[in-house]
């Protein structure tokens, strides 16, 4: 039945929708499964009448009363009803206009009288100028993230009537509840059009930001697996040239520990020790040479710099010390004990040596 067979204000029931905003022209398949929405589908469907669906606010989904509704929605007419296997009914929906509550009649099913929303008159020249405005920006958005449709594109460029212009954008683009309301009961079609361009500019710069971010990570994912892949063939080659990447760690070691030791020693012995340390950096780890040096380095930065003793120095414990640790080597150890031995006369004469 058309619309203009009915007449307004009158007594409509209401279906309350939780999750998505309906506008007039639209034929939407919709679920319902609460008892009050229920009864109001079947009081429209037993007295022929309209009904209008209303989306619940935010945060009050699931609630079924005036004060958790919002107070505009769509009226229309059920084209089908099929009651489902699990209880819930399926029912066809034809959007045919806006509508306004002015009076709640009824809360179970919800019934209110309701009348139409209807537009101001405006200057049809600012409106055509407004929206080619829109459909440029429109355009281009959708040129960033592919949000519209060719067939939805070609509707706006081929569509003249405003109203029914915002109602098919607001429906694509992702709005907020409070936002969709917003344009939804705008009568100032002038000001509902200059509302969707700021929410349209919104999203391009959101679009464009989110266009660079993925850019950016693409780019470091990209980097990341280069890095990943040219590792890897170095590994590979230093296998096939039998270089250890345990080498590079142990030089790096070397190099610590000469740092720790540094303030005990003097500019010759430092020179000496980092001379080394290179050149077993650049040889290969299988050559004699190469192990030889090793043995030095790592018996230099095992001896215990910066670390003395406070015990008193005693040549017989030195020779007892020496005999037990060492088999033969005689003249080595007479040496050691000379040596020892000198340091003890000067000390004993008050002399450093």
């Amino acid at each position: 039945m058309p619309l203009s067979e009915y007449s307004f204000p009158s007594n409509v029931p209401i279906i309350v929708e939780d999750d998505f905003f309906l506008y007039p022209f639209m034929i939407s398949p919709i679920f319902l499964s609460d008892d009050k929405n229920i009864k109001a589908v079947n009081y429209a469907i037993e007295h022929n009448q309209t009904v209008m669906i209303v989306p619940s606010k935010e945060e009050h989904e699931g609630q079924r009363d005036f004060e958790t509704i919002y107070n505009s929605g769509v009226i229309g007419t059920i084209m089908r009803k099929v009651t489902l296997p699990d209880g819930r009914i399926k029912i066809l929906f034809q959007g045919l206009a806006k509508g306004r509550i002015i009076d709640e009649v009824d809360t179970n099913p919800l019934i209110a009288t309701v009348d139409l929303i209807t537009t101001k008159q405006y200057d049809s020249s600012k409106v055509v100028a407004i929206l080619n405005i829109l459909r440029e920006k429109i355009k281009y958005l959708s040129n960033i993230n592919q949000q519209f449709s060719p067939d939805l594109i070609r509707a706006i460029d081929e569509n003249d009537e405003p109203n029914r212009i915002a109602d098919l954008i607001s429906s694509y683009i992702k709005l907020k509840k409070e936002q969709a309301y917003r344009l939804f009961i705008e009568e100032n079609i002038e000001l509902r059009l200059f509302m969707l361009i700021d929410l349209i500019v919104e999203n391009i710069e959101s679009s464009k930001l989110q266009k660079e971010i993925r850019s950016k990570v693409n780019v470091k994912i990209e980097k990341v697996n280069r890095e990943y892949f040219l590792k890897e063939q170095l590994k590979q080659i230093q296998n096939e040239l039998g270089i250890d990447n345990q080498r590079d760690e142990e030089i790096e070691e070397y190099r610590k520990k000469l740092e720790k030791i540094k303030k005990y020693l003097d500019e010759d012995a430092i020179k000496e020790i980092t001379k080394q340390i290179d050149r077993l950096s650049k040889m290969h780890p299988e050559s004699a040479d190469a192990s030889l040096i090793q043995n030095y380095i790592e018996w230099v930065l095992e001896l215990p710099f910066g670390k003395y003793s406070t015990k008193k120095l005693d040549i017989l414990e030195v020779q007892k010390h020496l005999d037990k640790d060492h088999y033969s080597l005689e003249k080595a150890k007479e040496r050691i004990v000379e040596f020892f031995a000198v340091r003890e006369l000067l000390n004993l004469r008050g002399k450093s040596d």
